[in-house]
């Protein structure tokens, strides 16, 4: 019998990324994954015939249940989320309720079903909040301070795993995940937001101005496609009830990343601050101590930071030139 991979979360940015890792590199997995009625399937186009998606919803206990007991996954991999900050701050309810809410029915689903597989929670960086410079590089022992209802979801998440795991033996490792970018990745989404700009001026579609929000704020990126394969490694070779900070190697600030996507850039632009962009309370400063996770999964980072900026630049070129 094919041992099964249950993805949530399969059509978004890092999910149909982890779907086509699998199935290159781990070909004996049938992979599984959850979708909504009205999930895009853009991400995934490629792939759709390759995997099994099945109709549901985090907020819906009833459908993860049935969907589980079909399934019977060994491993599960709980990207699903409300996942950009600003709009946490908009809708503070609805991300606390598909964060929260709906990682507790994933897990109450498995512990009703008594399925014996292990579980990764995607929590994210965004826990540990504004830190001072005496906490960088972060580590999994800095305090939490979340700045955003989404940071304040992920704080939740991250404790529903734990606490199932203390109380009922559930299998699960939450990550924290730090800057993680490339191609598919939302537009709303910082190195996606300045890519499409300069894509759209490019094709003539935008006056040449680039809206930007904090260019000062610090951050250290990673690439979706070797994000992916830490995530594989995670279920592999670490231990359940843990958590591990994950990260790129690359540390950089916003106009330093911005520069290398505008030296690529085949026109001229202006880049202005626009006032919407600001965050009413913003975290500044993110860079990971990642040696627990590398110690013991031996992981590190190859995709180089030029090739994720051209090939997320190239992405929304082609994006872009497709709606011509």
């Amino acid at each position: 019998m094919a041992k099964k991979v249950f993805i949530t979360g399969i059509t978004g940015f890092v999910g149909s990324h982890l779907a086509e890792y699998i199935l290159k590199d781990h070909p004996e997995y049938e992979i599984h994954g959850l979708i909504r009625w009205r999930s895009p399937m853009d991400n995934i186009e490629q792939i759709k015939d390759k995997v099994t998606l099945h109709c549901g919803d985090l907020r819906d206990q009833g459908s993860l249940y049935r969907i589980l007991n079909k399934v019977k996954p060994e491993k599960i991999f709980h990207l699903a989320a409300q996942s950009y900050v600003p709009t946490s701050f908009d809708a503070p309810v609805d991300t606390l309720t598909t964060n929260i809410i709906g990682t507790t029915n994933l897990l109450e689903a498995i512990r009703m079903l008594d399925l014996d597989c292990k579980i990764h929670i995607c929590s994210s960086s965004e826990v540990y909040g504004q830190v001072t410079e005496e906490d960088v590089p972060i580590n999994e022992d800095c305090p939490l301070r979340p700045a955003s209802p989404y940071a304040v979801g992920k704080v939740g998440q991250d404790m529903i795993a734990l606490q199932y795991f203390l109380s009922y033996g559930i299998k699960t490792i939450r990550t924290r995940m730090f800057t993680h970018t490339g191609p598919r990745r939302g537009e709303v989404f910082v190195v996606s937001a300045f890519a499409k700009q300069i894509a759209l001026i490019e094709a003539g579609k935008q006056e040449p101005i680039l809206l930007v929000g904090n260019l000062d704020s610090i951050r250290t990126f990673a690439d979706a496609r070797d994000t992916v394969k830490a995530y594989w490694l995670l279920l592999e070779k670490c231990k359940p009830g843990e958590v591990y900070n994950i990260g790129g190697n690359v540390t950089a600030t916003i106009k330093d990343m911005l520069r290398h996507l505008l030296d690529h850039c085949t026109t001229p632009i202006k880049v202005e601050v626009d006032p919407a962009l600001l965050r009413p309370s913003d975290v500044t400063l993110q860079i990971p101590d990642c040696s627990k996770f590398i110690l013991e999964t031996g992981w590190s980072p190859e995709i180089p930071f030029e090739t994720t900026m051209i090939d997320t630049l190239n992405y929304w070129r082609n994006k872009v030139y497709a709606y011509r």
